[in-house]
């Protein structure tokens, strides 16, 4: 391996353990200094000392809860400014588990500042700072869950349909100044986000459940390949083609001067 890094820094957020844990070790091999960001400093302190001890790495631990906002605030400085900074990983996220009916708001509460605001506030900070300088790269970590909701949570599926959106959003707003920006949609992976949010993974069926180590590999794979959004375990990317080209069918009669023919009253 180099002894000389070469491909700028990669801030990661949620980074210390689980998707984001695994990033900095791949990033790291690949030749990337880090800043990993989390709340648990302890951990973040152990992971850092490990990449050091087996890359040639450099690594920045930033203890930060990014649901408070001056925690955010510096973070987007430090992406706007730092022209070190290259990749932006937006991986912290929670799940919560139970109908949104008889949902602990304040948890929701949290879990929008997390999932929606963090992300979109970094992104928006990492998108200035790379568009500036005509390079970097923004991963959004996403989910499978907004293909089918109505199986979900419907709040967790609401916040990761928003973080799927907004990639695409981006990527059409920022995509040709030289900013790579990609969605990463895992289905279910084994991580401690399951037991955070209360649930047991091992209720899932094995087959249904991938390995970190994998779906981080398989989605950096699909960052190499430039795709947009990358689902691991999806084997026939025409299936996703597919999906969109239905999608966007739809367009030509999305927004017409007249209601379609089915809505009015026969007579009117």
């Amino acid at each position: 391996m180099s002894t000389l890094n070469t491909q700028g820094t990669a801030l990661i957020t949620g980074a210390s353990s689980g998707i984001g844990a695994t990033y900095a070790d791949r990033l790291a091999k690949r030749g990337f200094d880090l800043i990993l960001v989390a709340r648990d400093q302890a951990r973040l302190e152990t992971l850092a000392a490990e990449l050091r001890s087996k890359t040639s790495a450099r690594v920045e631990v930033l203890k930060a809860d990014l649901t408070d906002a001056s925690h955010r605030s510096a973070l987007e400085q430090r992406l706007r400014n730092d022209a070190s900074i290259t990749l932006l990983v937006n991986n912290a996220g929670v799940a919560t588990n139970g109908t949104l009916a008889e949902a602990d708001l304040a948890e929701v509460d949290r879990l929008i500042q997390l999932n929606i605001v963090a992300l979109t506030h970094l992104a928006s900070a990492a998108a200035a700072g790379f568009v500036a300088r005509g390079r970097g790269a923004i991963v959004n970590i996403a989910s499978v869950v907004p293909m089918i909701p109505e199986r979900f949570n419907a709040v967790y599926a609401a916040s990761k349909a928003y973080v799927l959106s907004l990639t695409q959003s981006l990527n059409a707003e920022i995509g040709q100044s030289g900013v790579q920006v990609q969605a990463v949609m895992p289905g279910a992976t084994r991580t401690e986000i399951w037991e955070r949010a209360g649930m047991d993974i091992n209720a899932f069926p094995p087959e249904m459940v991938m390995d970190v180590n994998e779906m981080v590999d398989a989605a950096l794979a699909g960052f190499d390949q430039k795709e947009r959004v990358t689902i691991p375990s999806l084997s026939n990317a025409a299936d996703w083609d597919a999906f969109l080209n239905a999608r966007l069918a739809l367009g030509p009669n999305l927004s017409l001067q007249h209601a379609a023919a089915r809505y009015k009253t026969p007579g009117a």
